[in-house]
């Protein structure tokens, strides 16, 4: 956006803001089942059984969605940087 690329920079902040909006989607509702077993009894209000809870609900392929979805913003961010550099350079030159 700041090398005036807007529809670059438009595609990849959709993207990325999918993908991010997935990943804490995701976490939010995970959230919320804990906390609505802790509510009820199920599970005890302990550190150790909440982080054992949390560890299990991210295997299979939820756990699968969310490490694509991880990777896919990590890719994002990577591509704007370099993206952005390469942009950035070839004005450079262009204006010496």
């Amino acid at each position: 956006m700041v090398l005036k690329q807007y529809l670059r920079g438009s595609l990849l902040m959709l993207f990325a803001f999918t993908t991010l909006s997935l990943i804490v989607t995701e976490a939010l509702r995970k959230a919320l089942a804990i906390v609505d077993q802790i509510s009820s009894g199920e599970i005890p209000v302990d550190a150790g059984a909440i982080s054992d809870l949390v560890s299990a609900s991210t295997t299979g392929a939820e756990g699968s969605i969310m490490n694509i979805a991880g990777l896919a913003f990590g890719v994002c961010w990577l591509i704007g940087i370099i993206d952005s550099y390469r942009l950035g350079n070839k004005r450079e030159e262009h204006s010496s």
